[in-house]
């Protein structure tokens, strides 16, 4: 399984962002079952709308939801609160709520690698990032 963060989502849907080549290029040779969680797909639809591409929001957020774009993980009481002691025990990062879940779930499912643009994945120290 690959884990796919918001930035890698966003730049597999946005032609004009700066990542788009690198994540579509990577998309069409990858053959491992993509996972997000369901904090990643809010965040990834929220920003999607906000950046005024709400038809692809919409069209987007279907596919997250009829399965097409791979597996939503919803995260669990448990792992909310395993992802709050991450965001309090790694204070001096500037990781948001959502990459520490996502921290969490890649723990748990022990996930080797991400999709993802951002430096806060490699910080994580325990999966390859590609970019």
């Amino acid at each position: 399984m690959i884990f796919v963060d918001t930035g890698g989502w966003y730049s597999l849907f946005v032609p004009a962002d700066p990542n788009h080549k690198t994540a579509k290029q990577w998309l069409e040779s990858n053959r491992d079952t993509l996972i997000t969680t369901d904090y990643v797909v809010d965040e990834t639809l929220t920003l999607l709308r906000a950046r005024g591409k709400r038809e692809k929001a919409l069209e987007v957020g279907s596919r997250f939801f009829d399965g097409t774009l791979g597996v939503v993980y919803r995260l669990s009481e448990d792992d909310l609160f395993a992802g709050w002691h991450v965001f309090h025990d790694f204070s001096d990062k500037d990781w948001s709520f959502t990459d520490c879940t996502s921290k969490v779930v890649i723990d748990r499912l022990e996930i080797k690698t991400a999709l993802a643009f951002d430096k806060h994945f490699e910080q994580f120290g325990n999966v390859r990032v590609i970019r």
